[in-house]
């Protein structure tokens, strides 16, 4: 998967369904993706926040990108958004607390700022599964699309393959069962649960489950998918 911001709940479902997570840090990274933004609730919508990016070459992978010079000021002021928006939230301080670390990160590398962010999440949630950087596997760097996958799963031995359902059309069960590799989609279950007093808004990053969840209810709601079959 590529590497995003304090993704949503299904990344995470992601991660603690499988015996090893590869993230991409060799992939270009895209100004109209998610890699450096996402949403939180203020005033029962939602709104979005963005981590800016140093101006550079379109054509630079995630890896070689860095955090603008401004970035600290700006990762404050989102810090003061999201504890006027969260402050009441029924699990506030210690979310907040692991938000301070993800936004307070010493580090200019995009990849490495976004990977921490996913760190923390995994580790305040108590997820075990192993979480290994593409660029760091044995592997064949220069194939593309599903060939880079596929190679990836077979330089880790893998038999069976999962990925979200968004993916659906950008793999082909047959080339996969070929290689002797299952292929299967994470389709997330739908979720809600109360925001303070108001409709459920959805389509948060993965502070907003952890606001107003407890770690127990947040381990159940991992297993809230289901695997389909292309």
């Amino acid at each position: 998967m590529q590497p995003y911001l304090l993704p949503y709940l299904g990344y995470f479902q992601l991660i603690s369904s499988v015996d090893i997570f590869v993230i991409y840090d060799s992939i270009q990274y895209t100004k109209k993706g998610w890699f450096n933004r996402n949403n939180f609730l203020m005033n029962a919508s939602s709104k979005q926040f963005t981590i800016p990016i140093k101006k550079d070459s379109d054509y630079l992978n995630v890896s070689e990108r860095e955090l603008a010079e401004n970035a600290n000021n700006e990762n404050k002021k989102i810090l003061n958004q999201i504890y006027s928006s969260y402050r009441k939230a029924p699990h506030f301080l210690a979310v907040y607390e692991m938000l301070e670390r993800v936004l307070n990160f010493k580090e200019k590398n995009l990849f490495h700022f976004l990977k921490n962010s996913i760190d923390e999440v995994v580790d305040y949630i108590g997820i075990d599964t192993k979480v290994v950087v593409s660029s760091k596997i044995e592997s064949d760097h220069s194939l593309k699309a599903q060939e880079r996958v596929i190679g990836i799963c077979k330089d880790l031995k893998a038999n069976h393959y999962i990925n979200p359902e968004g993916g659906v059309s950008l793999y082909d069960k047959k080339v996969f069962e070929t290689e002797k590799i299952e292929l299967s989609f994470l389709c997330m279950n739908s979720i809600t649960y109360p925001q303070f007093n108001h409709d459920f808004v959805g389509k948060m990053s993965i502070l907003d489950v952890l606001m107003f969840n407890d770690l127990e209810k947040t381990r159940m709601l991992l297993n809230e998918f289901k695997l389909i079959k292309n």
